[in-house]
């Protein structure tokens, strides 16, 4: 039998609950990261999302400041910077300088996607050019920012030099595989909304994986939706507001994350819930047996590294009581 025992995270993209304003969804966020620390998770990530009203996780940087002062232990970290919005050398400043407030205490996430729509997109960009294409270019510039003092060029991260700050590659395709894998670097798919390619990407990664100054071997990460209660038709009921996230996105709708309701069918057309479905299809759902069950399951098939879990539910107390069954279920109990 797999051993289930690992690693485990959380991701937290920061949503907005109906009925919250954004100063009391940065609080939940807050929250969350304490208990989930108390609990003994090992690192608690925050995205990043733009000119979305029902997520506060614009800036990323900032609410990682924050959460790092309001917390003890826990790892914080970006799921992800999106790499094409900002300046390598603005990234290395500021996580440098946070590394030097909070040392060992900071993991930075990349993507290469910016994290909104295209409009937005251009709003955002630090240039005319399309930045997605220096991704690989960019992760080896903040590579060099962190590094030793004899590897800097003429431009500098101050604070920044010597932090070595951990750097994980994000993906939710092949190409970012390929990318962690040629810099020898952890990697994280994204199969909490786009689990198509995640067989490929950590085939691809383990396979083509050089060992680098970093990493001696691959370190594979994958983010799940998880959805824990007490029993398996509660843990089903508290689903459906994941379900209504999902169709928010499908919809490109801007509903605050919703209650639990007890028929979809009522909200969702077939095509609706086809495409909303095949965004949240890796999902471990149910009591604490049956999450035990798909864990067993999932990592007798992929043997990852370490779980990080992403948990859409409307009731706070609900949701920190899914991430200590999950807590449970990795620590044999």
């Amino acid at each position: 039998m797999a051993n289930i025992q690992i690693p485990v995270s959380v991701l937290n993209l920061a949503p907005v609950r109906q009925g919250q304003d954004e100063k009391a969804a940065i609080d939940s966020m807050v929250d969350l990261a304490q208990a989930t620390e108390k609990m003994g998770y090992v690192r608690y990530w925050i995205a990043e999302h733009h000119n979305t009203p029902t997520l506060v996780s614009s800036s990323t940087a900032i609410l990682i400041k924050h959460t790092l002062e309001k917390t003890n232990s826990i790892r914080v970290g970006s799921g992800g910077i999106m790499l094409p919005n900002h300046s390598p050398l603005v990234v290395a400043e500021q996580f440098g300088t946070m590394a030097t407030i909070y040392p060992d205490r900071l993991d930075l996430g990349l993507g290469r996607a910016p994290g909104t729509d295209m409009m937005t997109a251009n709003a955002l960009r630090r240039s005319n050019n399309d930045s997605v294409y220096t991704f690989p270019n960019d992760v080896k510039a903040l590579l060099k920012y962190f590094g030793p003092e004899e590897v800097q060029d003429y431009v500098k991260a101050h604070p920044g030099v010597d932090t070595n700050i951990p750097l994980y590659v994000l993906g939710s395709s092949t190409d970012s595989a390929v990318l962690a894998a040629k810099l020898g670097l952890p990697y994280v798919f994204a199969s909490h909304f786009a689990p198509q390619q995640m067989d490929a990407a950590i085939k691809i990664y383990r396979e083509q994986f050089q060992p680098s100054e970093y990493l001696d071997a691959p370190y594979m990460t994958v983010c799940l939706n998880v959805i824990a209660a007490e029993t398996d038709e509660e843990a089903q009921l508290e689903s459906t507001t994941m379900k209504q996230f999902f169709l928010n996105v499908v919809r490109r709708t801007q509903t605050p994350l919703s209650p639990p309701v007890e028929n979809m069918d009522d909200l969702w057309h077939p095509s609706e819930k086809e495409a909303a479905e095949s965004m949240s299809r890796v999902t471990l759902l149910g009591n604490k047996q049956s999450i035990r069950e798909q864990l067993t399951h999932f990592q007798e098939k992929y043997d990852v590294d370490e779980i990080m879990a992403v948990t859409y539910m409307y009731d706070e107390d609900k949701q920190k009581r899914s991430y200590e069954i999950l807590k449970e279920v990795v620590d044999g109990q």
